[in-house]
């Protein structure tokens, strides 16, 4: 008979507490399915009596996570602190270095020091898993080292931030402003402690960084990736997109170009009638783009307990069934250094800005374009206000060094009474 797997866990929060749910709820199917029994030796947290809404009595405790990672009776330590360093990533060194496996939720932690551990866990014998870490319950890092290991991937680009996501919605059902929304979204407790990491576009980014790993077979580069959030983002905006058939979302893309590894994360317009387009509320979406499987999409829960916990149980389960892997698709020391480009490939761009409402001030704006090299496909004036004069202009596609170009330009104009609100227009 098979002996345990025997988990540690670190981290008793939201996720933690549905960890240990499963592995009692489930323990029938998880060992049919694993083919071994699946269980929990020791935990750790911050505070041993805090209610929890699950009973921990039955696990020893440790305070100190590293302790915990180089227990005996642990083979599977499973990080769910957070946090790109400190107690998160000390714990983990220490579980590879004396040889357990591990799981982690912790996107921070991989987009900054993925290519470290990932070197670690292979000379160590040890899995390295992190579904969880990537849009919460959906296996999109399955599904890219597993299920599409045939393929090239061209792209890869989607909604990785359930927040931003409900803000942008919640904005267009309603008709409320970003500041009321944002507000709502913070009373219901659906931001980080620090919003900036949601709202900012950091979350995502760092999600996106993990991918583009995976993806493409380059090291972890979470410093080349363009991040801009949605604060700039008003109600005008939602409006004017929902007009000519667009909807905003603060989309993450991956692709390699001819110039290097392409990654942003940025509010964008996107088709309405298209799958991200029709995104709704605080899902997240992924889509591959695979060179003989063409494009999938992966729909899902973004965050939450079950959904997150069931992501950490799918690592546990493949652990348990023997399934060893490279952590990003590949051997660690043969990953590339993929040189950095900034929105390379051309598009269409979405501008707002408001001008002095006086003669030629428009007439400066398009010259200012045309030297740029970046042509208009429409432009129209909107709801004068004292003396602006707000302005809504569509270019044809163009790159964004060029489209920079334009919008420094145009600060030296003296039309211009705020810098331009830029948004790229995304072919999904």
């Amino acid at each position: 008979m098979s002996t345990p797997l025997r988990l540690g866990i670190a981290g008793l929060g939201t996720v933690g507490a549905g960890v240990i749910k499963i592995v009692r709820k489930q323990a029938s199917l998880l060992q049919h399915r694993c083919g071994r029994e699946i269980t929990i030796s020791a935990v750790s947290a911050r505070s041993r009596d805090k209610d929890r809404g699950v009973n921990i009595s039955a696990y020893a405790w440790e305070d100190d996570p590293v302790a915990l990672a180089t227990r005996d009776d642990v083979d599977v330590f499973v990080e769910l602190m957070g946090g790109s360093d400190g107690p998160a990533k000390a714990a983990t060194e220490a579980a590879l270095a004396a040889g357990k496996h591990v799981v982690t939720a912790n996107k921070a932690m991989l987009a900054t020091h993925g290519q470290l551990l990932a070197g670690l866990a292979e000379q160590t014998g040890c899995a390295l898993r992190y579904e969880a870490a990537v849009a919460g319950g959906i296996p999109v890092v399955k599904s890219l080292g597993e299920g599409l290991a045939g393929n090239e991937i061209t792209r890869v680009m989607g909604v990785m931030n359930g927040s931003c996501n409900y803000i942008l919605t919640r904005m267009e059902s309603a008709g409320l402003t970003y500041e009321e929304v944002f507000d709502e979204a913070n009373a219901l407790g659906f931001l980080e402690a620090d919003p900036e990491l949601d709202v900012g576009g950091i979350d995502a980014a760092h999600k996106l960084a993990i991918l583009s790993a995976l993806a493409f077979g380059t090291r972890v580069d979470f410093d080349g990736v363009e991040i801009e959030g949605i604060g700039r983002v008003k109600i005008e905006d939602i409006r004017h997109a929902a007009d000519m058939g667009y909807r905003i979302k603060l989309l993450g893309v991956a692709q390699m170009t001819g110039r290097g590894l392409e990654q942003r994360m940025a509010p964008c317009l996107v088709p309405a009638l298209s799958p991200i387009g029709q995104l709704e509320g605080g899902t997240n979406m992924v889509v591959i783009e695979g060179s003989d499987v063409g494009q999938i999409v992966l729909r899902g829960a973004g965050a939450g307990e079950g959904p997150t916990a069931s992501a950490v149980m799918g690592d546990v389960c493949d652990i348990a069934r023997g399934l060893r892997l490279p952590v990003f698709g590949q051997p660690a020391e043969t990953l590339a250094t993929a040189p950095r480009t900034q929105s390379a490939t051309p598009a269409p761009y979405y501008l707002r800005m408001a001008l002095h409402d006086k003669p030629g001030a428009l007439a400066k704006i398009a010259t200012v374009l045309g030297e740029a090299g970046i042509s208009i496909n429409r432009m129209r004036q909107y709801g004068h206000a004292d003396d602006e004069a707000p302005v809504l202009i569509v270019t044809h596609k163009t790159t964004r060094a060029a489209l920079n170009q334009a919008l420094e330009a145009m600060e030296g104009t003296g039309v211009v009474t705020a810098a331009p609100v830029a948004l790229r227009i995304e072919s999904v």
